[in-house]
């Protein structure tokens, strides 16, 4: 059976090969990426909207007692799973397919196509405060991946793909196609020519079809922008753009603070148990922590802020809106918090939804402030709970352009372009300055696997260092002879460079053909001297696994070196040549255009 199934790819693939170009063959593959994509986004609401049902039906609702439940048991679940039948730890969604990118030429697992669509409908079903467009992208790329591996496709298509995977996730989701488009090309940095941006068109469109198609015509918000722009509130949109990059700061300092204070705890059912027990307690004061959050965003857009922010300790004080104001600022500080914990407790999910709902709190506070100050001002706070999610994704994501339009297309708002750009512009590039890297791309950046516009960057995080380091140079030991030196190594190797090495393979030295070339033909030396008194000190070492392409790079540079020798374990590995790399790269640059 699996010889003919070979047999009906091979045969296909040579079938393609004769009738369909390239190019037009890519065009049907966004399509069919598009289409699962928009499957997955699809399957993931539904389960994890059925979860809840089902709870709310009969526990939640209930009252707030067994909030501190039920978040330990969707991780306890999705720890039971993740330990003994799924065997592979939770990774997060668009960092795992950066470091694919840049690292495994987009290869990823099988597995990453049906993980995420068990743990995240878990984790968000059972109260976890994250979002599903991030494993809903994983969960597309994966497929994509696969998909081109299948039809044998080659790494810059792939790439693409996986782009256009993301892209169908953003359309499905949130019934956006620019918007869509914009996220892979501002996240995943793909080149914004001709040849990328059908597929990924195409991708989205085939995306969108298939969420009407199982979904109907429901969007997320239904809110229709209607004030006009007013010149004389533009210092307000600037207010609200300096509010939500320090908000953004906030919440990505704070991933990370929480993220360490976790990885303490060795063992990751002390995570599970510490970390489902503060969501519970924080669900308990701030119901509308629960989940995703899109119920919350939909009623402060038609100004029900009391049932926004639900039942809770403090009913008795709402009708003064400084109470309610507080409230909202709680929700803007712990959505972070909750979200973070989440993750660190061992949930799955993705933090685009989180910091939508954090963007609108807090967009929605600044307008009650500006209104209740008793100053003579008025302004929209439905508009400025759809600034500050604009914010909170330039801010946070770095993806100010995906901010502005995903914000016009789901509400059809495109009266808010400018206010949208004023905010977006603004925390975007204070959050940038402040935080060069987003929660996204931080680790990734640290290590040097991060792809970026720049193309001369990109090319060499790119290029695996194990492909130009070479093995074949013969070691000497420094108690050794000049004559067994020549005899040895010399002699044998048609390197002119020999690494010294002692009893543990530790790099003490090496020696240059030219070190003795003068004493090589004195027979009256070769007894006397040494290895150790020939070798010299190298002018640099690259340590395997730690230096990146770019300080590698940089090393040469400074040295003026042609060969440097490399460190793995604290043993000699082997050696890379500049010529050798700068060859690798020209190559990898040419194959890249």
């Amino acid at each position: 059976m699996p010889s003919q199934k070979k047999s009906i790819l091979q045969r296909f693939l040579i079938w393609r090969y004769r009738h369909i170009s390239n190019k037009n063959f890519v065009f049907v593959l966004s399509i069919l990426v598009g289409f699962l994509a928009g499957l997955v986004s699809v399957l993931l609401k539904n389960s994890t909207h059925l979860i809840q049902v089902f709870l709310e039906s009969g526990i939640v609702s209930s009252k707030n007692s067994l909030y501190f439940v039920l978040p330990v048991i969707g991780l306890s679940v999705v720890y039971v799973l993740v330990k003994f039948v799924l065997k592979k730890p939770v990774t997060h969604a668009i960092p795992s397919i950066l470091r694919a990118l840049s690292k495994r030429n987009g290869i990823l697992s099988r597995d990453n196509m049906y993980f995420p669509l068990i743990t995240a409908p878990l984790t968000v079903g059972f109260g976890g405060s994250v979002g599903l467009l991030g494993p809903a992208v994983a969960s597309g790329a994966a497929i994509s991946s696969n998909v081109s591996l299948l039809f044998h496709i080659n790494n810059k298509t792939r790439t693409l793909l996986i782009g256009c995977a993301a892209a169908g996730a953003i359309s499905a989701v949130f019934k956006s196609p620019i918007a869509g488009i914009v996220f892979a090309v501002e996240v995943f940095s793909l080149d914004l020519t001709l040849v990328s941006l059908l597929p990924l068109l195409l991708a989205s469109v085939a995306s969108i079809i298939t969420s009407y198609f199982f979904l109907g015509s429901d969007v997320l918000f239904r809110f229709e922008v209607k004030e006009q722009l007013i010149l004389s509130r533009i210092p307000f949109y600037v207010l609200l753009g300096v509010g939500t990059a320090f908000a953004s700061i906030y919440f990505s300092k704070m991933y990370f603070v929480i993220v360490q204070f976790f990885e303490r705890f060795e063992k990751p059912l002390y995570r599970l148990l510490i970390g489902g027990l503060a969501i519970g307690i924080m669900l308990y004061f701030i119901p509308p922590l629960y989940g995703e959050g899109f119920g919350f965003i939909n009623k402060l857009l038609h100004d029900q802020h009391l049932e926004a922010i639900g039942i809770t300790p403090f009913d008795a004080y709402t009708h003064n809106i400084w109470v309610v104001i507080a409230l909202l600022m709680g929700i803007t500080i712990f959505k972070a918090v909750a979200m973070t914990t989440t993750f660190a407790a061992g949930g799955a999910g993705g933090i685009f939804i989180p910091t939508m709902v954090m963007g609108s709190a807090l967009g929605n506070v600044v307008a009650k402030v500006i209104n209740n100050l008793g100053l003579g001002f008025h302004v929209s706070e439905a508009n400025f709970t759809l600034l500050g999610m604009a914010g909170l994704i330039a801010g946070v994501l770095h993806a100010p352009l995906t901010a502005i339009f995903l914000i016009a297309e789901i509400t059809s708002g495109y009266e808010l372009f400018v206010p949208l750009m004023i905010t977006a512009a603004i925390s975007f590039l204070i959050s940038k300055n402040v935080l060069i890297h987003n929660i996204y791309t931080r680790e990734l950046a640290e290590k040097g696997a991060l792809l970026t516009h720049d193309k001369d960057a990109s090319v060499l995080t790119l290029l695996n260092l194990d492909k130009v380091i070479e093995t074949n140079f013969i070691s000497v030991r420094p108690e050794q002879s000049l004559e067994v030196l020549l005899h040895r190594a010399v002699a044998k190797s048609s390197r002119n460079i020999f690494p010294v090495v002692n009893e543990e393979d530790a790099l003490l030295g090496i020696i240059l053909l030219d070190d003795i070339r003068d004493i090589m033909f004195d027979h009256s030396q070769y007894k006397k001297v040494t290895v150790e008194e020939l070798m010299r000190q190298a002018p640099d070492v690259i340590f395997y696994g730690e230096d990146t392409t770019k300080q590698v790079m940089k090393k040469f540079q400074d040295t003026g070196a042609w060969n440097l020798p490399v460190i793995k374990g604290e043993k000699y590995y082997g050696f890379i040549s500049k010529s050798k790399l700068l060859t690798a790269y020209r190559r990898k640059l040419i194959s890249s255009r």
